[in-house]
Parts: C-alpha cells; structure tokens; sequence
C-alpha cells in the first residue's frame, strides 16, 4: 500500500555485495480521473493483461500488432532469435517511410499539420502530410540522381530544420541509410562516422543558428570531407543564403538536386532486416560506435510505444525538443510520431534565446499539449527562475515526458507543480540509442507516479536486476539492468563490428541484454535508475550510486545541479567528489560545510563528499548528459582521456581544471 502524504525520505541500507540504496521516494501521484477518462490505456488491469501477454508469447503479441503496418509482402515468421541476433517479422516487406507518411494520405490525416517548424530567428513553417509527402519524394528522386541506391550510406549534418526529416525520409523511401550526425560536431567527428560507415554522399547546409550565432556547417563538412575518401557526393541546403565555397563535381545545391524532380516516388519495398539507419554513440574506448537499427521491427515498436507512453490523439500538437542527431529525435521526432499520425513542433536553436522564456513562448504560441524535454534542460529551467514561466499561458498542455536521464525528486516535483499545475501526468522514461525506443514508463491513464521513478516496463520488456554474477537481486537491492528477452526495437548489432557487439552486451550476464545501467526495483515493482555501471561508487567496501548522492544535493534550495564522481583514496578506496552548480548564493567554505552537512542529514555519514567544487556549468554531452568521465580525469588530476568529441562546451573542462588544488 502506498503512503500518500509521505515525502520524500532517505535510508541506508549498505552492503558490499550489492549497490546500496540510499533514497527512498514515498511521494505517489495517482493519475488525474479526467485524464484517464480518456485516456489509451485506462487500468491497471489493461496494462497486466498487455504485459503478461507479449511476455509469455512475444510472437502472438507483435504478430497481432504487426497488422497495424502497410506490408508490401507479408511475413514468413514473427521472431528468430539466433542469440545474439535478432531478426523480427522474416521474409516480409515494407517501408518506414510509406508507414509515416503514405498510409495516411487518403484520409483526413492528408491534409493535418505533420510538422510545425519554428526557427530561431522566429520564422514559423507548416508541412501537411499531403506537403511532407511531396517534399519527400522530390528529395528521393533528386538523390536517385546522385546515383543513391538500396544499402548506400547517407550521411546527414543538418540543423534541425524540416528539410532534416525530408532527408532522413527519402533516404528510408529508397532503402538508403541514413547517419545523422548532430550539428554541433567537429569535421574531425563528421570524418571518423564518415569513414566508419563507407559514407557515399553527405547532405548538408550552409550554416545553421545557435544561440543568434551562425554555426559553419558547409565549413565544417569541407574540412571532413577532405578525410572522407568514400563520399562522392555532397548536398547543400540554402539555410541562411550564405555565400559558401561549393567543389565543381561533388558538391549540389538542394534547391538545384529538386528543381525539376518528380513529386511522385515509389517508396523501396525493403526486407523487414534491412538496415534503416546507422546513429553513433561515444564508446569507453574513445572510437564511436554505430548502432544499427533495422526497418520493420523499429517501425513498429517507436509507433506503439509513441501511442502508449504519450496516450496520442489527432487533436494534440507533440513537441519532442531533442535534435534528430540523437535516437530521441530518431523515434520520437520522425519514425515514431508521424507513423502515429501526430502534429510534430520542431525548434531549431536554444532554449534561452533570446530569453530563457523561449519554451513557454513557443508552447503558448503554438498551443502545445504534449511536452517531452532532457531532466537536465529542466534544471536549467528551475535555475533561470519562474519568472520566465509565469509570464506564459501554458494551459494547452496536458502530458509533459523527460528522456535522457534519471530525472531527481526535486526537478520532478518543480516540473510537476510549476509546468504541469499539478494536472498534468508526467512520464519519466527510460531507454537508450541501443533499445531504440522506450522501454521503461509510466503508462500516463494507468500508472501512479513516483518522482524519480520510471515506473514499470513496457509490453514486450522483460527487465531484471542482477549481480555481476547473474544472480537476481532483493527488493530494494541496486543491481546491473538486464533485459531477458528480444524486442522489436532493439539493436541489431553494431555498424561493423559484430564481436565488439556480443562483447559489449551479451558477454557480461550470459542470454542477457546487458543495458550498462544500475537499478533497483522496489516492493511496489517500480524501477529506479542508480546511474551507470561505472557511475558506482566504492566507499570503505560500500557500492554507492551517484544518482542518489546527486539527488541528496539538489534537494538543497541553493543547487541547481549536481555531479558525483569517485577519486583514488588511500584509506576509502573511493572518495567522493562533487560539482555543483548554484541556483542562487555564491560559493564559499562554509556553504561547502553546509552542503557536507546536507547530504549527511538526507543519506548519511558514508555518502558525505569529500570534495565540493563549484562550478558554472557541468562538462555535458551535446544531447544533454553529464560526461562523468571527464569528471572523474579531473577529480583524479589525471589527463583527460578519451573520446570527447561530443562534448558541449570545452570551455567548461578548461574553468574546471583551473580550480584544481
């Protein structure tokens, strides 16, 4: 039974066998009656159903479901599962993009906003169904004229501009792959994606706007290109109408490749297996790896788990504000959203410009009712201050996510009360670029929510905690994430290498999917993420998660944001190294004192930091996530080491290593 009026409350319960469990979250909030009236999913028993049913049949429950694609050759079989490999729906044929955009032309849907685009210097676009298909298929045509065919490579730097989706789009209409590369990396990590895929034609523009400056895209992919010895072909979009160098015999204007296509083209009937798209991710070992995604499975899975965990309806406008250079914008931008049938909001610059109100602005302007952000844009959000939220008419909003991260209790509660007005449900998701969708979640008609928590897995998942052993842990006992059987949306390898695929996340836990997460699960079921395997930290024989000591921190008025890492201790093992990012105050010795003290009142005496530095800003990757690696290098006073091309802001490891002692 739950403790309604509880709040939020700490113990510690240390062992050295497991990861302690140092927080313990009692708030519940039980889904508004008139949202469930409504709602997709409206009971407990619904979703039990649901679940035990793909988990003692998978087959039967994605064969059901399957029906709701356009098939081009039905399927032979649902799953082979040849561990580690998966092959889902074998021998049929479809297209992820005729599953986006043909199935609803025809029907009402043709002519209902696909996309609503604003740029940062406030231009405003809308692209019906019936338009984005047009767009689409011109864009296919013109790359059918570069010589782009089933299998090829396309490699994608883009600002988050429509034309971003209409690339991604036709490459999957004409069964090329797409690699999207985030419009903030270096030509040096254009290059090593570049050369890593085969890459055979690059699609860019100009330039782009951040923060009311001009990112030098084409500069950039000028110089990667020089290092890119595969790709034949580059695409330019006239973003800013920038005058730019342009390569006699490679290089083509977007608006010259479609100027005399056809508007028609047949979308690629593609294997259920073939690949969709390639999207790297940074590997512990300093060289990104390609995850690689396939076409019917994915589809399939980001379209249910998009109307499951958002509770879609025709009327909604959707505003996922990740960029497509991640797996977010991937599956709940495009493939997701618009195989649905929804009105997606698309943003091209920053939150904070040229105010931090830029979010409420747009919401309000647009009248958005589904809000999916990063727990870490959300602290930036408390840190700016509510003013900025009260100038602006939210009511159109209904359901508000967070991805990305563990969110902690406080950002949860401020989200819940100050965006949401208490009404609204939120859904605290969890997966990763290698599920390809969600897998954890709040079903919002259904699930009562925990702030912190990412409630209970999703139809078709099958999660366990377990020991480096294997062995499945207690209640309440942190624990390696596990997943016990194949998915639809799950990887299938990645780009290249298929040992270091097996190593990575088959070897560790022996017919496991090894998701690199700690986690626990409580007495009521629900799943809480501890932080990263080696995001743990060993205190004097004691596994303590950095996310709880994170949570304890923040829960301080003063702190916006915080970091925990371990440094070598001679007596400990680990000591306890913490950043920390004010909201208000100025950093001094004896708030470093009080900070101790806090966290010694919340947890306990074990998780008190050894070291507080104060910074402006955390070393963050440019999708959001704190790089603790980094951290730890400084902690230590080591060399930073590693891959560090996804870094937001180098300037902020350059502030951080000059308060070094």
């Amino acid at each position: 039974m739950w403790d309604l009026a509880v709040p939020l409350d700490f113990r510690v319960a240390m062992t050295s066998s497991h990861i302690a469990n140092v927080m313990q979250e009692r708030r519940v909030f039980p889904p508004p009656a008139e949202f469930v009236a409504r709602a997709r999913i409206r009971s407990q028993a619904e979703y039990e159903a649901m679940w035990q049913e793909a988990a003692a049949d998978p087959a039967a429950f994605w064969g059901r479901l399957a029906g709701e694609l356009h098939w081009f050759e039905p399927y032979r079989e649902v799953l082979q599962w040849n561990e580690p490999f998966a092959s889902w729906f074998v021998g049929g044929r479809t297209n992820a993009c005729y599953n986006c955009l043909d199935v609803h032309l025809g029907t009402p849907r043709q002519n209902k906003a696909a996309l609503i685009w604003e740029g940062e210097p406030g231009e405003v676009r809308v692209l019906t169904y019936g338009m984005l298909h047009r767009e689409v298929c011109r864009f296919a045509n013109g790359l059918r004229s570069l010589g782009v065919r089933q299998g090829d490579v396309v490699s994608i730097y883009m600002p988050m501009v429509p034309e971003l989706v209409i690339a991604m789009l036709a490459c999957a209409r004409i069964g090329a792959v797409h690699s999207v590369i985030f419009g903030g990396f270096s030509s040096e990590a254009i290059a090593d994606r570049n050369n890593d895929a085969r890459a055979k034609v690059q699609i860019t523009a100009d330039a782009g706007w951040r923060r009311g400056q001009q990112l030098p895209l084409k500069q950039n992919v000028d110089a990667a290109l020089a290092k890119s010895p595969t790709v034949e072909k580059c695409v330019v979009l006239r973003r800013m109408g920038n005058s730019v160098p342009m390569q006699p015999d490679r290089d083509v204007w977007w608006h010259d490749l479609i100027a005399q296509a056809a508007p028609d083209a047949a979308a690629e009937p593609m294997d259920s297996e073939a690949t969709l798209f390639i999207l790297y991710t940074s590997g512990s070992t300093g060289k990104p790896k390609g995850i690689r995604h396939t076409t019917a499975g994915y589809s399939l899975y980001t379209k249910k788990t998009c109307e499951w965990v958002f509770d879609l309806r025709d009327e909604d406008i959707y505003w996922c504000t990740a960029d497509c250079g991640w797996i977010t914008g991937h599956s709940y931008i495009v493939y997701g959203p618009l195989a649905a049938g929804a009105t997606v909001v698309i943003y091209e610059g920053a939150p904070n410009w040229p105010q931090e109100d830029r979010f409420w602005q747009i919401i309000e302007n647009h009248r958005v009712s589904i809000f999916y952000t990063a727990p870490t844009a959300i602290r930036s959000f408390i840190k700016w201050g509510d003013h900025w939220v009260d100038k602006h008419d939210l009511s159109s909003l209904r359901l508000l996510g967070t991805v990305g991260e563990g969110i902690n209790p406080e950002a949860w509660m401020w989200y819940h009360r100050k965006i949401g007005r208490e009404r609204c449900p939120i859904v605290d998701t969890w997966w990763q670029t290698e599920t390809g969708g969600i897998m954890m979640s709040p079903l919002p008609g259904v699930t009562p929510t925990k702030p912190g928590s990412c409630t209970r897995p999703l139809p078709g998942v099958v999660p366990k905690i377990v020991t480096p052993e294997g062995n499945e842990v207690a209640v309440n006992q942190g624990g390696w994430l596990v997943i016990a059987q194949p998915w639809p949306g799950m990887l299938r390898g990645i780009w290249g290498d298929d040992q270091r695929y097996r190593e990575q996340y088959w070897s560790r836990v022996p017919h496991h999917y090894l998701t690199g997460d700690n986690a626990r699960r409580d007495e009521d079921g629900y799943y809480w993420i501890m932080g990263r395997i080696d995001d743990v930290l060993n205190v004097a024989g004691h596994r303590l998660s950095t996310i709880e000591i994170e949570s304890a921190l923040v829960s301080h008025p003063l702190v916006a944001e915080a970091a925990a890492v371990g440094r070598p201790d001679e007596i400990k093992g680990e000591a306890v190294a913490v950043f920390v990012v004010l909201r208000s105050g100025e950093p001094s010795d004896a708030l470093r004192e009080e900070l101790r003290r806090h966290v010694r009142k919340e947890i306990g005496a074990l998780a008190q930091p050894d070291d507080i530095r104060f910074t402006n800003a955390l070393p963050k990757t440019r999708s959001g996530k704190i790089m603790r690696r980094l951290l730890r290098d400084i902690a230590a006073g080591r060399e930073t080491v590693g891959d560090t091309t996804t870094l937001e802001d180098y300037s902020v490891l350059a502030r951080l290593r000059e308060q070094e002692e």
